[in-house]
């Protein structure tokens, strides 16, 4: 930001054709609350967010969710109606010097001028500003000289400090579903600020197809749609026929939110882990093809593969283990795209396996127990009595199991026994409880 900050700056003639040359999805920004598409559990009657918009009462905020959501929308929305002097920036361009003519200008106005005027700052991608940053900013917005409202695609209890957050509204933005977008899309083609005096006339198989490849977005959603009109040449009718061959190529390659380095990365993660362990083999094979889609590290979903088939089916099938480090070793040696199907088997496998957790329980407990139950040391007989282990007693009075009948002789192995593992009914693992019982002389 330069030193013109505050300066008036001289109007611009506006170019021929006015408005239509900003972008459909500026065009058609929402002039007011019943206009917003989607996010009714904020934006509906009656609820908080709304009734402090409407009161021109709103406390510093941040808005966080998926790109295309109206999260950008809503902070000009209510920048439109604040009565407030409003400042716009992006943290991805600003700087410290920047936030401190912002502030200095709201202590300005706060000290004794007659105007008494509120200081609004719509901080656009909040996430990247660094604690430095987020810190120059705390006396002011915990003072009141300065409402926040900040947005951002990231999860906010990750990338913004404490201390700031504290002071804000948190409001998450959910991604539009395909009634909102369908009703944004119908609104874009009859609209005056809208795609109406190019007379468009849509297939109702192209709709479709551009409100289900635009995730969510509705940004990108009229940016596709605006494409497909505008380079598409009239009829004899005057009309522009856009079919599905046409949505296919504005829209192009759908865009999957999924970055490697945020909560999508974990989410989605999470989301397949999930679905293994709850036998869902078609959910597991989704989400695993997506995050390879979306250019995960296929050893990155082995690793998972893995310790699934460990933590959620053990000895209910031990064929999974075997198999998870089989796709893990394939994988890994083949790359993608082949990875893809191996990986595809051994979740698929994981998946369908019966379930048990006992070996996870029962090492988790053994833990427990060394950390603080009884303390235990290593019986005589158990001892290594190679060297000289012998001549001080180790290993004597040791009996071989497989010197007996059934290769089983009932012995001490722990001081104090205590039960860690405790087989389940589920799959082979049922067959280990029978034979433990059985050695153990239980019914």
């Amino acid at each position: 930001m330069s030193e013109s900050l505050f300066e008036e700056k001289p109007a611009v003639p506006e170019p021929e054709g006015g408005p239509a040359y900003s972008p459909l999805a500026a065009r058609l920004a929402p002039k007011e609350l019943d206009e917003f598409a989607g996010q009714e559990e904020i934006l509906g009657p009656g609820k908080l967010l709304r009734r402090a918009i409407e009161a021109d009462n709103l406390k510093s905020a941040v808005f966080f969710g998926p790109p295309g959501c109206g999260k950008t929308a809503l902070a000009r929305y209510i920048a439109s109606r604040a009565n407030a002097k409003v400042f716009e920036l992006n943290a991805v361009m600003a700087g410290v010097p920047d936030l401190r003519k912002i502030i200095e200008y709201s202590r300005g106005l706060g000290s004794g001028l007659a105007s008494r005027q509120r200081v609004l700052l719509v901080l656009d991608e909040i996430h990247h500003f660094n604690r430095t940053q987020q810190d120059v900013l705390l006396p002011s917005v915990e003072k009141g000289e300065i409402i926040l409202v900040g947005m951002t695609t990231e999860n906010p209890f990750f990338y913004i400090n404490q201390a700031l957050l504290s002071r804000f509204i948190v409001v998450e933005f959910k991604p539009l579903q395909f009634a909102h977008l369908s009703d944004i899309f119908d609104r874009a083609l009859t609209h005056a600020d809208g795609l109406a005096n190019l007379k468009p006339e849509v297939t109702p198989e192209a709709k479709k197809y551009l409100v289900e490849n635009s995730s969510g977005d509705a940004r990108r959603l009229l940016n596709a749609l605006e494409l497909g009109v505008v380079t598409t040449k009239p009829g004899k009718s005057g009309k522009r026929v856009i079919d599905e061959a046409v949505a296919r190529e504005s829209i192009q390659r759908r865009s999957l939110r999924y970055d490697r380095s945020s909560d999508e990365h974990y989410d989605h993660i999470s989301a397949f882990i999930k679905s293994m362990r709850g036998s869902d083999p078609d959910a597991a094979v989704y989400w695993l093809a997506k995050m390879l889609e979306a250019g995960e590290d296929p050893r990155f979903v082995a690793r998972r593969i893995l310790i699934c088939a460990s933590e959620d089916v053990g000895n209910a099938n031990p064929m999974a283990l075997v198999m998870a480090q089989s796709a893990f070793n394939s994988a890994q040696m083949l790359g993608m795209p082949e990875a893809r199907i191996i990986l595809a088997q051994a979740a698929i496998y994981v998946a369908c396996s019966p379930k048990s957790n006992a070996a996870y329980l029962a090492v988790n407990e053994a833990q427990e127990e060394v950390k603080n139950g009884l303390e235990r040391a290593v019986p005589m007989h158990l001892r290594d009595g190679s060297k000289d282990g012998e001549a001080l007693g180790h290993g004597k009075g040791y009996k071989y199991p497989h010197d007996f009948e059934n290769h089983y002789v009932r012995q001490e192995y722990m001081p104090d026994p205590k039960t860690f593992y405790r087989p389940t009914e589920q799959g082979f693992e049922a067959e280990i409880g029978k034979r433990l019982k059985r050695l153990r002389g239980e019914k």
